[in-house]
């Protein structure tokens, strides 16, 4: 573009540079998926906006209960989903999301929530926290409400109500539980998260990151770039868990992880396992590392045997109380 400048200021290809004129360039999550009824499953999906003032919106997803209704009809169980994009890029509409969270309302037989979220650097940290606990504020108020979204009146059941998400949507689906435990949020019962991927980190390398020089340098820029007002560092509870005082009380009692087996950001799921079980925190965690696998493997080769066998896996999960 005529005029622009091409030096750069900050480099995170391949999710985003920051030109020194100003100009940002994002290479992922672009594309835009209007919402439909999925023709092979019959799952219906709607947007909705929850803050025209900070932008928050998301997307929904009722599974075909056509199918189902005759079969003790019960309300389903809610999923709050928060999508990944190292806070910087994706979209709860793009085609990624729309494709993954069709098939696990359909398979799991939830209502899903899928938030969108302002994201950094235009909105640095803690603004994607705000907006999430925004949309979860908008999700309970239906529990006691006769006005407001009808799939969330008519068939959720706010007593089995799931967290998830992938990458910062993982950080994102923590921090809200680990909120609500502390704070307290009326409207609706949390029986567990789901990461996947998680994006967690930490000032002090553990297992191989020290040896993975390239991408530790990268996630060590990353984390004040998308929180510079950070107090803590790369030791910041948001992005450390194991340094948060408030572990102990997340606020369900089963949590899930997946980690790839040659994702940098491996070694720090199985450390919030074990942060987690160290604090005192009353709950059951396991974490499934699926060998060979990359970052978010799930969503980049969703149709492969190791992706759905994941999804398999979650589905299991989030029936477990209807088991």
């Amino acid at each position: 573009m005529a005029g622009d400048s091409t030096e750069i200021l900050h480099d995170f290809y391949p999710l985003i540079r920051v030109y020194k004129d100003g100009r940002i360039e994002r290479f992922e999550g672009l594309d835009f998926v209007p919402a439909s009824v999925d023709p092979e499953t019959g799952v219906q999906a709607k947007d909705v906006e929850i803050s025209p003032e900070f932008n928050v919106s998301a997307r929904l997803y009722l599974p075909d209960i056509s199918k189902f209704r005759g079969r003790d009809f019960q309300k389903l169980p809610l999923l709050v989903y928060f999508h990944g994009g190292a806070f910087v890029v994706g979209s709860t509409f793009s085609s990624t999301y729309q494709k993954h969270l069709i098939s696990l309302a359909h398979q799991a037989r939830v209502i899903i929530v899928s938030v969108n979220y302002r994201l950094a650097p235009e909105h640095p940290l803690p603004a994607a926290y705000e907006d999430s606990r925004l949309a979860l504020k908008w999700v309970a108020s239906h529990s006691t409400s006769r006005s407001g979204e009808r799939w969330l009146l008519d068939h959720a059941d706010f007593g089995h109500v799931y967290f998830g998400g992938d990458s910062a949507g993982g950080n994102i689906a923590h921090k809200m539980a680990l909120k609500i435990g502390v704070e307290g949020l009326d409207g609706f019962k949390l029986d567990g998260i789901f990461l996947a991927c998680p994006y967690f980190w930490g000032k002090d390398p553990i297992g191989n990151e020290a040896e993975r020089k390239l991408e530790k340098k990268f996630l060590d820029k990353l984390w004040p770039f998308v929180c510079p007002n950070s107090t803590g560092g790369l030791d910041d509870p948001w992005i450390n868990p194991a340094k948060s005082h408030h572990l102990s009380r997340l606020a369900c009692k089963k949590v899930l992880v997946f980690v790839g087996g040659e994702d940098v950001l491996k070694d720090r799921g199985w450390y919030y396992k074990e942060s987690l079980e160290r604090s005192g925190w009353n709950g059951d965690v396991e974490v499934v590392e699926v060998e060979g696998e990359g970052h978010v493997f799930h969503l980049t080769s969703p149709n492969s045997q190791k992706a759905r066998l994941m999804v398999r896996k979650l589905v299991s999960f989030l029936q477990w109380k209807m088991n």
